[in-house]
């Protein structure tokens, strides 16, 4: 089996040329290379993946959406094809990486009104940018993710607490034995992954020091005010009420194992009138569980 090597991760092309055809595309941030998609012509859709996943899961839109739109999709410092960098060269923090968003945008010179799509962290890191450049949006896909701290109503899951506080336990557990990347095949989505999907969503993180993202976003989830990234989280949720109502979409996966209906529930009661589709014979990995559906979805609402 053939195989090349991006940045340290080596893939099978046999494997991905079908499920992902894409040319790869870097900009270089503060030494550090980041891997990017920049696929079709028309108004730009950039589209934001979270832990663990990278841009491969968005693959199914690219297909589509590149027909008519410009689709672009990174991948964060650390995940897909991106450098890997230690913890001492690369600061893996919310606020870093709406700093990579931004600094791709600007590097790309995207003039244009922006829509995104947006997943798990991609949706803090995409508001973040969003509501600190209001006249740059277009729309907004959300799916599965957060915009405010976690709801008074739900418990922060234990397997998270461990990994976020419990170094012993972390350390080996998802940078050694991969569990976080591996158990997502499982628990997020809610049909029958096949081996050549599973394979491409856990691939970058192939090694001990592939997975440092893995474990560095989890660790970065604010739940006190003594959190690094407690501030910005702050900042969005005080902020979203500036999004345009009319202008957001959500898709939401009910059978996920963190981000349930009580996260929809909370953006809900913000904006009552958003365009709002529920699956409920799906998971976390919502485009996995319901790529037609959601594909067909999200081109109608680009398009309104």
């Amino acid at each position: 089996m053939v195989e090349k090597q991006i940045n340290g991760t080596r893939t099978s092309t046999r494997a991905f040329e079908a499920l992902y055809p894409f040319d790869s595309n870097f900009i270089s941030l503060n030494g550090h290379e980041l891997h990017y998609i920049d696929q079709g012509k028309g108004a730009p859709v950039l589209m934001v993946h979270g832990n663990p996943t990278w841009s491969f899961y968005f693959r199914h839109l690219i297909g589509h959406l590149s027909k008519e739109f410009r689709t672009i999709v990174p991948d964060h410092i650390g995940c897909g094809f991106s450098d890997k960098p230690d913890g001492k060269s690369y600061n893996y923090t919310l606020e870093s990486r709406v700093k990579d968003l931004d600094t791709l945008i600007r590097q790309l010179n995207i003039h244009e009104k922006i829509s995104l799509v947006l997943h798990d962290w991609g949706g803090m890191i995409g508001l973040a940018w969003a509501v600190d450049h209001l006249d740059r949006i277009d729309k907004i896909v959300i799916t599965n993710t957060a915009g405010f701290f976690l709801p008074k109503e739900k418990r922060f899951p234990f397997l998270l607490w461990l990994i976020k506080y419990i170094r012993i336990f972390a350390v080996p557990a998802v940078l050694g034995l991969n569990v976080f990347a591996k158990g997502a095949l499982y628990l997020g989505s809610h049909t029958r992954l096949s081996k050549t999907v599973k394979k491409g969503l856990v691939e970058p993180y192939n090694s001990w020091k592939n997975r440092i993202a893995t474990l560095r976003f989890v660790q970065d989830i604010p739940l006190s005010k003594t959190d690094e990234s407690y501030a910005i989280v702050d900042h969005v949720d005080q902020q979203l009420k500036h999004l345009k109502e009319a202008d957001l979409m959500f898709l939401w996966g009910a059978r996920d194992f963190v981000f349930d209906l009580t996260f929809l529930n909370e953006f809900k009661t913000r904006f009552p009138r958003a365009v709002t589709h529920v699956f409920h014979d799906a998971g976390h990995y919502l485009f996995e569980d319901k790529p037609e559906e959601t594909t067909h979805l999200i081109k109608a609402f680009l398009n309104k």
